[in-house]
């Protein structure tokens, strides 16, 4: 009898134990599901991100595509008319001399414009191609930063970078967290490595009023934030001040509606717009006012 009672305990211990290591098993089995679901959300979540942006870049290609369609049709345009003046001048025995000088210089002026034309086509696809390698830079460096703090596209034919005032500024203040210095690193190497750029920040608020000693109102508050943070850009991370400018917009640049809270915090940003250098915009276009001629 003693032997039966001792092999039933024996038995009930192997169950209980065989039992505990199932609940573990199923718990870890559990917890293993738990987190895929939550990588299997967040790839979704990361999915619908890229494709809104895909359909960004394709409406952006899409106009792209019809001012490389028109500047083509302007250099066959071009081409048609110069054949056309060539074969005019296979008898210059029919004209005469000031003739001849006046097609030789419209046909000057034609091939001038024609290479500006070739010239401004291959600008485009060059500062797009930037644009795009600018924009993949910026994204790697950022990857680790919460995506709602801090956005990066391409909007007008540049790049901005939008940062939250929550990421950058405590409530009604203009003074840069230390926490928001590490993102202001990240961007400023990006922009080190591209000196070719200039850098425009702008600072935006929403609509909610302020009045403080040393804030008069919503303008003084974005252009202070825009000054702090090319302040901390130049002293700190060395990008050259000669390369930035800030500005404040105060709230009439709304990103989102202002009547409810999500739209007011997304009002609440910082911008830096990185941009070609204005000079070198500005010759190209007085080259092409002139015939191309530099």
């Amino acid at each position: 009898m003693k032997r039966v009672l001792i092999i039933v305990a024996a038995v009930t211990m192997l169950a209980s134990c065989n039992s505990k290591k199932r609940l573990a098993e199923i718990k870890s089995l559990q917890d293993a599901r738990d987190k895929a679901v939550a990588s299997l959300n967040d790839c979704d979540q990361r999915t619908a991100d890229l494709k809104s942006q895909l359909a960004a870049k394709d409406t952006d290609l899409q106009g792209k595509d019809k001012q490389v369609g028109d500047l083509q049709a302007q250099i066959d345009y071009l081409k048609k008319t110069n054949t056309n003046l060539l074969d005019r001048m296979s008898d210059l025995s029919i004209v005469s001399k000031a003739g001849a000088e006046s097609i030789k210089k419209s046909l000057e002026t034609l091939n001038e414009q024609t290479k500006y034309t070739n010239n401004l086509n291959s600008s485009i696809q060059r500062k797009d191609s930037m644009n795009l390698a600018l924009v993949m830079s910026l994204k790697r460096s950022l990857d680790d930063i919460n995506d709602q703090d801090v956005q990066v596209e391409v909007k007008k034919g540049v790049v901005y970078v939008s940062l939250s005032d929550k990421l950058l500024f405590k409530s009604g203040s203009f003074e840069v967290l230390p926490a928001a210095e590490t993102v202001l690193g990240k961007v400023a190497k990006v922009v080190n490595d591209h000196k070719e750029l200039d850098i425009l920040v702008e600072g935006h608020t929403d609509v909610v009023p302020i009045a403080t000693s040393a804030i008069k109102d919503n303008w003084d508050l974005s252009a202070l934030r825009a000054t702090s943070v090319v302040r901390t850009l130049q002293k700190k991370f060395a990008v050259a001040p000669e390369r930035m400018t800030a500005g404040g917009r105060s709230e009439f640049a709304p990103k989102d509606d202002n009547t409810t809270d999500a739209g007011r915090q997304q009002n609440r940003r910082t911008e830096i717009i990185i941009t070609p250098k204005l000079d070198q915009f500005f010759n190209l276009l007085s080259s092409g006012q002139v015939g191309g001629s530099k």
